[in-house]
């Protein structure tokens, strides 16, 4: 169930509303500030030219910055699978963390219950696949790390929000760090598009990044840049979820 929700509105959004219809992913982000109360000042400050639609607080409060009808400033350049811009079709959530730069930290229970709640009615609001619900990671692979490897992806994907694969941990285990031939990287790369990730224009060093993120989301334990055996049947079994 939804908690009541505060609102602290940003001016940062764009006018005029946008078709309901047009509405069909939802992006997930951390904050990477120093502190809850200097993300909320820089996401309501015009100045900062950044916002999102929902702020969700440590202790799990959710404040509405940005109502849904408008296109708030939060994916920037982005793109999942063949759409662009993403802040015209998306619902950004910020939720509250220090991010990498300051101290990254696990969600806190009350963050990811609220999560889950909120995630729930905008799923059913807008009617939205659980295959274009993303962090913005996903969709800024060269440029971003968030939500990064805490967050908890694996357990939303039980209540249907976002995907997960079920593949046996001792047999993913068994494939961690065996090469790929050139012909399998190529496939894995294949399997990878076909989930959402831009990774057909990618120069050499933002594959790196690419693969570092794929890795931050669906192999969480090693984010080493490198794509094995291990990651090829995660992408494979991923790539066929629709």
């Amino acid at each position: 169930m939804l908690n009541k929700i505060a609102i602290n509105y940003s001016p940062n959004f764009t006018t005029p509303a946008r078709n309901k219809k047009n509405i069909k992913y939802i992006v997930f982000h951390y904050t990477g500030m120093s502190s809850e109360s200097k993300a909320i000042n820089r996401l309501t400050d015009v100045k900062s030219k950044v916002s999102c639609h929902y702020f969700i607080k440590k202790n799990g409060e959710i404040i509405l910055m940005v109502p849904e009808k408008y296109e708030a400033w939060h994916a920037g350049i982005s793109s999942w699978k063949k759409d662009v811009y993403l802040n015209k079709s998306s619902i950004g959530i910020e939720i509250s963390n220090k991010g990498h730069r300051f101290g990254y930290e696990n969600y806190s229970k009350n963050q990811i219950n609220s999560l889950k709640n909120l995630s729930k009615f905008l799923i059913k609001k807008f009617n939205i696949k659980k295959t274009n619900i993303v962090g913005h990671s996903d969709i800024a692979f060269e440029r971003k790390i968030d939500p990064g490897e805490k967050f908890p992806w694996k357990l939303l994907s039980k209540n249907q929000i976002g995907i997960w694969h079920k593949i046996n941990k001792q047999k993913l285990y068994k494939l961690r760090k065996k090469k790929l031939t050139k012909m399998q990287l190529s496939t894995c790369l294949k399997f990878m598009q076909k989930i959402g990730y831009s990774s057909k224009k990618a120069k050499k060093k933002n594959k790196i990044k690419l693969f570092k993120n794929f890795q931050r989301r669906f192999r969480q334990e090693l984010i080493n840049g490198i794509l094995d055996k291990e990651c090829l049947i995660i992408a494979e079994k991923l790539s066929k979820i629709s």
